[in-house]
């Protein structure tokens, strides 16, 4: 059985455990799994790069499959490059990615990764 790119049954053993980092947030703002990869991966990989250092990274040890994510991404046109996505789009994965690592790390922590960020808090 042939399974298409897109399927999150095909792309298990290729993404790891990576269902509540990508499953979790494409379901509720109602996009592909191969799309929220790409969104959540270069934004992981842009709050490495520009934001507290320290919490950006406690976040995403904290996540199963962040790092899978973030390389990724930057393996599929550059990290922090979101361009062919649209901005409701960018902002729906990033609501509930941001929702799903207040659970994981806390609220105060990820307001402080969002304020520490810049350009972030317009997907907060």
């Amino acid at each position: 059985m042939q399974y298409a790119k897109n399927d999150p049954v095909a792309n298990r053993s290729r993404r790891g455990n990576m269902d509540d980092l990508i499953g979790r947030p494409a379901s509720k703002a109602g996009n592909d799994v191969v799309v929220a990869e790409k969104i959540i991966g270069r934004m992981l990989g842009f709050l490495r790069s520009e934001g507290p250092s320290d919490k950006a990274q406690a976040l995403i040890n904290g996540i199963p499959g962040a790092e899978t994510a973030i390389v990724a991404a930057s393996t599929r046109g550059g990290p922090g490059k979101l361009t062919g996505n649209g901005t409701g789009e960018i902002h729906s994965i990033a609501r509930e990615l941001f929702e799903l690592s207040r659970d994981k790390i806390g609220a105060d922590q990820m307001g402080e990764i969002i304020a520490g960020t810049p350009g972030l808090s317009q997907f907060a």
